[in-house]
């Protein structure tokens, strides 16, 4: 059975970079690691007013700002020098606008980790892990098929060297709650408002995990990954019926509730593993490990060649994991200090 790290003295006296760093998982990796013996963090991304934001939020000399573009090679290559470990986090996440300007979301998740790649193999970048997203698998979206495009190109970059110089890998994992683009802080703004709550589809399935855990999930493919591989974790989901009952009796509102129909580019639930890719997954416990497939060009010998050891698993996806009940996300809810802090303020108003 495969743990995560208890503690982070694996990064002691070294230095780690994030692209993307100004996001929701770059804060969250800060506030696990900052207290740590770890040398340095990067923060690396092309918004200078986060940057100044949390360089007044945390006032810590461990954390360096480099403002740069996944986009721009040498940007990169600039604040690589010195870096022992990449978590690449730097993305264009929202589906609407990636389905409305494809081309951007090419240049960011597309070219933008080849970049990131060509930086740490040039600069000696000991380990890599590429952050990608449910939408990657069976991708219905220019997010989602950018971000698929992504991961073939990490999974293709790590054969070609040696894991001793650069291990690249990967992880892949669903909705973060009360992440940038999260649907739960609009639920809260509309109850604040006085407004209905705006719900797509109220049978529609979603994985459901919490900052921490998408860290530790992180933390996990960089203790357990080799070259390639793809992490994934067990998370549960819930119904988006589930997610705003649990929402509205956390802060005993009683807004109405407005069903607004599937938008432009939206699935009725997420796959976390496609059936290709459970054939060939080892299960590690609270977690499925994807190995990168490492055949070559000979094509001629898989006419010939089958395999006969090949798995019959069923696509891992937000139906048929552990669905979640009002309480139980109750629970999870309230394990976030975002929504503590939003339930605190919420009822200082109504007293």
């Amino acid at each position: 059975m495969f743990t995560v790290m208890d503690n982070g003295h694996i990064f002691d006296d070294k230095t780690l970079l994030i692209t993307g760093g100004t996001g929701s998982f770059g804060n969250a990796v800060l506030r696990r690691f900052l207290n740590t013996g770890i040398k340095e963090i990067r923060i690396f991304s092309r918004d200078e007013k986060k940057q100044d934001d949390m360089r007044h939020q945390y006032n810590n000399d461990k954390i360096k700002y480099y403002v740069g573009d996944v986009r721009n090679l040498q940007s990169l290559k600039n604040a690589m020098y010195g870096v022992d470990y990449v978590f690449h986090a730097a993305a264009l996440k929202q589906v609407p606008s990636c389905e409305f300007f494809p081309m951007e979301a090419v240049y960011t998740n597309i070219m933008g980790t080849d970049h990131v790649l060509t930086a740490c193999i040039e600069c000696g970048v000991q380990k890599v892990v590429c952050l990608s997203t449910d939408k990657a698998a069976y991708p219905i979206n220019a997010m989602g098929t950018s971000k698929a495009m992504m991961e073939k190109v990490f999974r293709a970059r790590s054969r070609t060297v040696s894991p001793q110089r650069t291990l690249i890998c990967g992880t892949r994992y669903g909705n973060v709650m009360c992440s940038r683009g999260s649907v739960i802080p609009l639920f809260i703004e509309q109850i604040k408002a006085g407004k209905p709550l705006t719900v797509t589809e109220p049978k529609m399935t979603r994985f459901i995990m919490s900052l921490s855990e998408a860290v530790e999930l992180v933390l996990f493919a960089f203790e357990h990954a080799e070259a390639g591989d793809i992490m994934v974790q067990k998370a549960p989901a819930c119904t988006i019926e589930t997610l705003v009952t649990a929402v509205k009796e956390l802060f005993h509102a009683e807004n109405e509730v407005k069903v607004i129909g599937i938008r432009h580019g939206e699935k009725m639930y997420e796959t976390l593993l496609t059936n290709e890719e459970c054939a060939n997954a080892v299960d590690l416990g609270n977690f499925f490990r994807v190995p990168v497939d490492k055949r070559d060009l000979n094509y001629d010998k898989y006419f010939f060649v089958g395999d006969e050891k090949r798995n019959t698993l069923t696509e891992f996806n937000s139906n048929n994991t552990r669905i979640l009940n009002v309480d139980e996300v109750k629970e999870k809810l309230m394990s976030l200090q975002y929504i503590r802090d939003e339930i605190a303020e919420w009822e200082g108003r109504e007293i």
